[in-house]
């Protein structure tokens, strides 16, 4: 007779296990190169000096990542996908269009900022080859689109002064993303005061003055 192990349920398969463990190795790998972009700059970074941000071997580094081009793809799709789970949610709460658009407004500074300290790699989508490019333009379009749609709906609504949506969506997106040009984990101000101050700051400007 065949004996059959029971394994519990909460036991993550071997597969499933290695891949998250993975990913949260490239995911160190990709603060690491977030900090050498920002000492060094992008174009003069390359492997080799990631690499020794990482405490990894160059051979050890190209078993995650097959060079600069992917690590950078790798941090724009997880920002992005981050982005898009964070309107998609704001898009379907309930209450008012200035708190749910507040909330995608910080999530944005968080994305940007909490993991990649200053992810100044997501805003180099030019970069990459084109083959790449397509697919993080797709993803970057798609959350523009819908940011659109919570600004529009709320001036639908009345909740915020009738202007160019499309105007606004993009002031408010290059803000926060600039914040990765001018942020120091060292600054006077942390992550979250940031979030809340610049979130607030950017949907107050479009409520209707009185």
């Amino acid at each position: 007779m065949v004996q059959v192990l029971n394994r519990s349920s909460n036991v993550a398969p071997l597969s499933e296990r290695v891949q998250r463990k993975n990913d949260a190795r490239r995911l160190e790998i990709l603060r690491a190169a977030a900090r050498v972009f920002r000492r060094l700059g992008l174009s003069a970074t390359g492997m080799r000096e990631i690499a020794e941000e990482a405490d990894l071997s160059p051979g050890n580094l190209y078993y995650y990542f097959s060079g600069k081009d992917e690590i950078l793809l790798f941090c724009q799709e997880r920002t992005l996908e981050r982005l898009l789970a964070a309107v998609r949610e704001a898009s379907a709460a309930p209450g008012a269009y200035a708190e749910r658009l507040r909330s995608v407004m910080s999530e944005h500074v968080h994305c940007m900022l909490d993991e990649l300290e200053g992810a100044t790699a997501h805003l180099e989508v030019e970069v990459l080859p084109e083959a790449m490019r397509k697919g993080v333009i797709e993803k970057r379009d798609t959350y523009e689109r819908a940011v659109r749609g919570l600004v529009d709906e709320g001036m639908r609504r009345g909740e915020f002064a009738r202007t160019d949506p499309a105007l606004v969506t993009r002031a408010m997106l290059g803000a926060v993303n600039w914040t990765a040009r001018w942020y120091r984990p060292d600054g006077p101000q942390s992550v979250a005061e940031i979030a809340d101050s610049l979130s607030d700051y950017l949907v107050r400007g479009l409520v209707p003055t009185k």
